[in-house]
């Protein structure tokens, strides 16, 4: 039995509808959400806060206003914005679940808007793909509040463990994770476009399968490829705050910054989604190249 009965939505996206459903199923009957995209009756957020039987909120504020658990489910851009939206309606005490794949500075400036107000701040790294586990994705959790906050809503469904009580750690580590998982993928993507314009794929993916053995690289590629076609624009958002992860180490981020145009150019092929098979995929974005 979670503490917990008002919650906040920070965007209404697709972290923040699953969200919606499973609170609902854990029992939270009073559910309050804002995006910046209610201003528009008919978009995608506006539409789902019907569907959903939750409060639209005129604001970030009206909606964090009486609630004990406020979370940040928005772009990663978009993280210390979504948090200074909800300053002037968090009550005393409240938990802030920032789970926007933010760099750690980002979050750190986040974290201080949120104390600042009186909230308790707790950075979550979301360290698996959301929507397989949903409320339950695994996460590593920072600031000083993770045990608190795992104690009062980890009836909600909640997953994940205090990883230090410094902002911004568990979000180097997801940025330090991405630049590996996001870069591959950029990377796969470019070398079989190139493979199979030369009509070399089958080569390269064999001697892929003896250097770095694993069930099925052909598998592999198309997955990854297709997982950048869907979510190209997130991932490249998301590589953006990589590659400014790095920067605030004093490292360049040449790698994650090119990343991230990769990711970019493939959401820009989604069309080619439709295509069945990891030849043809890779021609159909041939032919829109």
């Amino acid at each position: 039995m979670s503490a917990i009965s008002r919650v906040a939505l920070i965007g209404l996206g697709e972290v923040g509808q699953i969200l919606a459903q499973d609170l609902r199923t854990a029992g939270v009957t009073d559910i309050a959400a804002w995006d910046i995209r209610f201003a528009d009756p008919d978009s995608p957020p506006s539409r789902a806060a019907v569907a959903l039987g939750l409060r639209a909120a005129a604001s970030g504020a009206d909606a964090a206003r009486g609630a004990q658990l406020i979370v940040s489910a928005v772009t990663a851009a978009s993280d210390v914005d979504a948090a200074g939206a909800a300053t002037a309606g968090v009550e005393p005490g409240a938990f802030f679940l920032d789970l926007n794949s933010a760099s750690p500075g980002e979050k750190s400036r986040s974290a201080a808007l949120i104390e600042a107000a009186g909230g308790r701040y707790v950075e979550a790294a979301v360290m698996t793909p959301y929507p397989p586990r949903r409320i339950a994705s695994y996460m590593l959790l920072g600031g000083p509040h993770g045990t608190a906050f795992m104690e009062a809503a980890g009836g909600l469904g909640f997953a994940g463990k205090p990883f230090s009580d410094t902002v911004g750690q568990a979000s180097a580590a997801k940025m330090c994770r991405s630049v590996m998982i996001k870069g591959i993928e950029a990377l796969v993507t470019e070398s079989m476009l190139t493979a199979r314009h030369y009509g070399v794929e089958d080569t390269v993916l064999a001697s892929l399968s003896d250097l770095l053995p694993i069930p099925s690289w052909p598998e592999l590629a198309e997955y990854m490829i297709s997982r950048a076609l869907e979510h190209g624009v997130r991932r490249a958002e998301e590589m953006r705050e990589a590659a400014r992860t790095v920067a605030e180490a004093g490292v360049e981020p040449l790698m994650a910054a090119a990343a991230a145009q990769r990711q970019d150019w493939s959401a820009t092929h989604k069309a080619a989604l439709k295509a069945k098979g990891l030849g043809p995929m890779l021609d159909a974005m041939a032919a829109q190249t």
